[in-house]
């Protein structure tokens, strides 16, 4: 079996700059979506966290209801009970078992006194709850609004550029398996880390592209050489002559063209 021919720091330099190129067309495509799928995320999130305060609210409101009914069945018993007192104290034959029985009812009475007053403070907690209920019920509409919008949003980009991006997406994932494995490494941690997604540079007017960093003039002969592959020791970035870079760029947008038809 044939061994594979080692690629020649150029073609490993070109096949890096093309993937540069591929990808950064697809953050652009991402570029246009902007923060609406995060805007939409946190929405969710923030519908989802709402509901579930309204089940709790719902749940504390249930339970209160439950206590009022339990307490109001106990002010049936003692009305029950005094009655009962009351007409033993009309068959009791000395004032000990009266004062007794009269005591028993007092007693009853205060249980009842403090059952309504305990009615009433649930009452109470319920409406303040009902209150929040509503006000958090109002905002969850709102927001469910804001999501349809945002969603609606996001789908009309989407839809718009959906086959753009998985077309490019595809190619990108081509064009991976040409790269060296560890430079194909490297590549992703340096656009992992950089804001712009920016890999693999040109160097232009005697700097890496969008650097004002000077890069030494023995390192620019090397880098016009494509002897080797070099990083800028200030970017952290990947750099090619501005030469490679216009070539390449011409023959992905070519490339380009010829997929999206």
């Amino acid at each position: 079996m044939a061994k594979k021919k080692e690629s020649t720091p150029e073609e490993k330099l070109r096949a890096l700059f093309d993937l540069q190129v591929i990808d950064s067309r697809i953050d652009k495509i991402r570029e246009v979506r902007g923060e609406l799928p995060l805007e939409v995320e946190d929405l969710e999130d923030e519908i989802a966290g709402l509901d579930m305060r309204l089940e709790k609210i719902n749940d504390e409101i249930d339970d209160l209801k439950k206590q009022i009914m339990d307490r109001k069945t106990s002010i049936e018993e003692s009305k029950m009970t005094i009655k009962k007192y009351e007409e033993q104290q009309n068959k009791v034959r000395n004032n000990r078992e009266y004062d007794s029985l009269t005591k028993e009812i007092e007693f009853q009475n205060l249980e009842i006194e403090l059952a309504e007053k305990r009615i009433k403070e649930a009452n109470f907690k319920i409406s303040g709850k009902e209150e929040v209920f509503a006000t958090s019920k109002d905002v969850i509409d709102e927001k469910k609004e804001t999501l349809a919008i945002k969603n609606a949003e996001l789908e009309e980009i989407s839809s718009e550029t959906r086959k753009e991006e998985e077309l490019l997406t595809a190619e990108s994932d081509k064009l991976s398996k040409s790269v060296d494995d560890r430079l194909l490494r490297t590549y992703k941690r340096i656009r992992g880390s950089a804001i712009n997604g920016l890999a693999v540079v040109p160097v232009e007017r005697g700097a890496s592209a969008g650097s004002f960093i000077q890069i030494p003039p023995q390192a620019q002969i090397d880098i016009a050489s494509r002897k080797k592959v070099i990083v800028d020791e200030h970017s952290g970035r990947i750099l090619v002559d501005a030469e490679l870079a216009e070539e390449e760029t011409v023959k992905m947008e070519k490339r380009i063209k010829r997929i999206l038809k």
